[in-house]
């Protein structure tokens, strides 16, 4: 990403208090772990950071660092609150309220048909405050957010939209998008690098686990050069690199399972019997060696380098 980006990115975050991170709906364990990972950093700056999914998060990306904190609505909860009453006409005469020492109460007086409700239908809701600066991870379009981005309280935050797909629309005012990119968590480990922003070993656990996914551990062709260079930082950081796991053999429907533990059986011998004339052609090299093999070598080379 140019500079120019970085530098637009670097002085929201130092002039915003109030910062939200946002991905799509059943993110990806690339988009989720770079969404984590940018929350997990950007919380070690004293500032107020959220970070929220338009849906619970799925079992996939359960064991990234910090999933727990990830909420299903957008902005603090320092908002309105809201007291919703269930209304049918000739219920509710009129609404008032009291004070009374540190409460304040409400008052729903009855009209003439009566209250047709009780306390359990009752809802209480807290309106979410619009963040200052909100990072959009890994989402094409503004849908794809559902309910988590309400355009009439976001007028006034600054969107970053980064994403690594084609079909992004572009949408916000800083954008960190290029299909280049063969994950998402690369280009938030280098915004992290960049920025002189922590990098930790949990931070670096997640970005690690969603570059390895995306890229199927390396070994997609699609994989950029950036992914390798922000995996050898994130492996001096102590992040493990997944291990591959190797398929399982399948066996035809009438390979039955006798049959595979008898042809197991008629494999071993050969290979012991294989790895025995191996070492007994070592040990007869061994004791008769070249007839030269004592004699002094003199190595003529060059000594340019």
């Amino acid at each position: 990403m140019d500079n120019l980006t970085f530098s637009k990115i670097k002085e929201a975050i130092e002039k915003y208090n109030s910062i939200a991170i946002a991905t799509r709906k059943d993110p990806s364990v690339d988009e989720m772990g770079a969404a984590l990972s940018l929350y997990l950093s950007l919380k070690t700056t004293g500032k107020a950071v959220s970070i929220a999914t338009p849906s619970n998060p799925l079992v996939e990306v359960s064991s990234l660092v910090g999933i727990d904190e990830v909420k299903t609505n957008l902005g603090s909860e320092s908002g309105d609150l809201v007291v919703s009453f269930p209304y049918k006409e000739g219920e509710i005469e009129k609404v008032s309220y009291t004070r009374d020492d540190n409460f304040l109460n409400i008052v729903v007086k009855a009209g003439e048909l009566g209250l047709g409700f009780s306390e359990k239908d009752v809802k209480f809701t807290r309106g979410a405050v619009a963040p200052e600066l909100l990072f959009v991870i890994g989402s094409p379009r503004v849908s794809d957010l559902g309910n988590l981005f309400d355009v009439t309280i976001l007028k006034d935050t600054i969107v970053v939209n980064i994403d690594n797909k084609a079909e992004n629309q572009g949408y916000g005012d800083i954008l960190m998008v290029s299909g280049r990119l063969s994950s998402v968590c690369e280009a938030i480990a280098n915004l992290i690098l960049g920025l002189n922003l922590k990098m930790d070993l949990d931070i670096a656990q997640n970005l690690m686990l969603g570059i390895a996914t995306a890229t199927d551990n390396f070994q997609s062709e699609h994989t950029s050069a950036l992914a390798f260079e922000m995996a050898g930082v994130l492996l001096r950081q102590g992040a493990l690199r997944p291990s591959n796991s190797l398929p399982r053999r399948k066996l035809s429907a009438n390979f039955e399972n006798d049959q595979f533990e008898e042809k197991k059986e008629e494999v071993k011998p050969r290979v012991q019997k294989q790895i025995i004339e191996e070492i007994k052609q070592e040990q007869k090299s061994t004791l008769n060696p070249p007839e030269d093999w004592l004699e002094p070598k003199i190595y003529k080379g060059s000594t340019s380098f």
